[in-house]
């Protein structure tokens, strides 16, 4: 059980209402164990008073009705105290699920961008729902009905010793079986319980990706064999699940088999014991209910065993994630004061889970205020510079500094909150547009969110919705067309007004009239401020203070615009075709 070590910290954090819940259970054990002995009490006065016809009548009722009135008190009591066990206990599982899931979405914020590229939004998603939930049974159900079956047994055996200790040992004999089948059985619980857990979240990712690319789904018409291959993820998935069932399975009646055996063992020996006068009939009455009082907790054992096992295969998952150190970590506690200014030094980066390298060496600086345009071809690194200046990755060789302090030496969260970046391919939550635009600045005003919006030129495409800006996108943002999801993205950029705005290439599903609109926008709005745009379009780099053309990871052209054009080059020739 070293993985649910982890857990510790809850427990203590939450040890007050454990307590408390323990000593309830312990009142209601001791309570509910008088039932069986004034029980055979009145078993034996009865049977007193069936041999001897001269027992006083008046006597004799008034004892039946204390003792009934005993056992109707006591059983009351024992059933508040249960009530009150599982709101104690049963509670404080919730509490700590709720406390496991927000550290695991902690630490989902904490790790880099490199984390998610390796692991899948399914397995991500599972280890935070399905894996806290069965942790959670731990906390919970297991550790109460553990409690439970222990104050039992040991109340229990007390009662029993005090009353015939001989019987008692007899009774006890299939423990010690019960002890090696426990033993047997749970490892190879744990072993089914990781496989289990592991296919469901390779379905879980299966079904989320197949939700999100259902519209490529679609237009392929793969729609039978996407089915095909869930419904073969699903079976292989099924027979783990039969496989860890079928040994669960055992336990269950293999408990009511030891529980029928000490009844027998019982019967027998009390048998002899009361025909050779060393114990009373009541007595027999006694150890038979109190054996079968211990019927639901000894075929608890099993369940609470697979329980678990099965947290501890899943807290072992969690801790996977829990472990893993981001591999960008903020260096400098105090927050920085972010001007603008930024330059690389002969930087280079390979990304290392597909080891390409995609920049080579690259040297440039851009001033506080100034604009910095990026042209190339597909997969030249362009998009890399904006990571590497939002510090999304850390660079392998060479040095980025921002307002002459290396970026690793600034406040992380002053770095990206004086930055505004609109990606490429824009994400937008399933929310309203409003919400969205004001993802910028949480506190925008709604004539902030339209300024921003008409800035974007998109304010006129949102009027014409029914609900305008409170109109709900759907996931990803699918409610809208690429270019208005562009330019909604733009807008939750410009409403930040951060220092330094990055532009990765957002504008290439718009049109030409309303690119050029936006890009004379941003001209007065980014002056200023830094700005790096990159793109594939003359038109959104012609503007800039500088302009660079990467190839291949490396800079094969530096310049202003009027000295590019006049330059043989790709930016060159990218501008031939343009106004052609």
């Amino acid at each position: 059980m070293k993985e649910l070590q982890h857990l510790n910290k809850y427990f203590y954090k939450y040890r007050s209402r454990i307590i408390i819940g323990v000593f309830i259970t312990i009142a209601s054990k001791v309570f509910s164990v008088f039932v069986p002995k004034y029980i055979g009490s009145i078993i034996d006065v009865v049977n007193q008073q069936l041999q001897n016809e001269n027992i006083n009548e008046a006597l004799f009722k008034s004892t039946l009705l204390k003792y009934i009135l005993i056992i109707v008190g006591a059983a009351a009591f024992s059933g508040i105290m249960t009530f009150l066990m599982r709101q104690t206990l049963i509670n404080v599982s919730r509490f700590i699920e709720a406390d496991l899931k927000n550290e695991v979405y902690q630490q989902y914020q904490r790790l880099s961008l490199n984390f998610y590229k390796k692991n899948r939004t399914g397995d991500l998603m599972n280890r935070i729902s399905e894996d806290v939930g069965k942790v959670r049974m731990y906390v919970g159900p297991a550790l109460m009905y553990s409690i439970n079956t222990l104050t039992l047994f040991v109340v229990v055996i007390i009662f029993m010793y005090r009353q015939s200790p001989t019987l008692t040992m007899y009774t006890l004999i299939p423990l010690p079986i019960l002890s090696v089948i426990i033993y047997k059985i749970s490892s190879e619980i744990h072993k089914r319980s990781t496989v289990v857990q592991q296919f469901l979240s390779k379905l879980s990712t299966f079904s989320q990706e197949t939700f999100s690319g259902i519209s490529v789904i679609k237009a392929y018409g793969i729609e039978p064999q996407t089915y095909t291959n869930f419904e073969d993820l699903a079976e292989t998935s099924k027979q783990k699940q039969l496989s860890l069932v079928r040994i669960q399975a055992f336990f269950f009646p293999m408990m009511i088999l030891l529980i029928g055996l000490s009844n027998i063992v019982v019967i027998y020996f009390g048998g002899k014991q009361y025909m050779a006068g060393e114990i009373t009939l009541g007595t027999i009455s006694e150890f038979i209910m109190y054996v079968n009082m211990l019927t639901w907790p000894v075929a608890t054992v099993g369940w609470v065993t697979s329980i678990v096992q099965e947290a501890e295969a899943s807290q072992k998952r969690i801790n996977e994630f829990l472990k893993t150190e981001p591999e960008i970590k903020n260096n400098n506690p105090k927050p920085s004061t972010i001007k603008g200014d930024i330059e690389f030094k002969n930087v280079s980066f390979t990304y290392d889970d597909t080891n390409i390298q995609a920049l080579k060496d690259v040297s440039f600086k851009v001033n506080s205020g100034e604009t910095l345009a990026i042209i190339g071809k597909t997969g030249s690194g362009k998009s890399t510079v904006l990571d590497l200046v939002g510090r999304l990755y850390d660079v392998e060789k060479g040095e980025i500094s921002i307002d002459q302090n290396p970026i690793e030496q600034l406040n992380l969260n002053s770095l990206r909150n004086a930055i505004g970046y609109v990606p490429q391919d824009a994400f937008l939550f399933s929310d309203t547009i409003n919400n969205n635009i004001k993802f910028g600045k949480e506190n925008a005003t709604n004539e902030e969110v339209i300024e921003a919006a008409k800035q974007a030129q998109v304010h006129k495409n949102i009027i014409k919705f029914n609900k305008q800006y409170n109109t709900v996108l759907g996931e990803r943002g699918i409610t809208l067309s690429g270019g208005q999801k562009q330019r909604v993205s733009i807008a939750r950029a410009l409403i930040k007004q951060p220092q330094i705005m990055l532009f990765d290439d957002c504008l290439s599903a718009v049109d030409t009239e309303t690119e050029e609109k936006i890009l004379n926008n941003l001209k007065k709005i980014t002056e200023g401020k830094t700005s790096i745009i990159v793109s594939h379009r003359i038109s959104a780099a012609k503007n800039a203070h500088k302009i660079i053309v990467l190839d291949n990871g490396k800079i094969v052209q530096s310049s202003t615009h009027d000295q590019l054009i006049n330059t043989d080059g790709y930016y060159k020739e990218l501008y031939l075709k343009t106004t052609k």
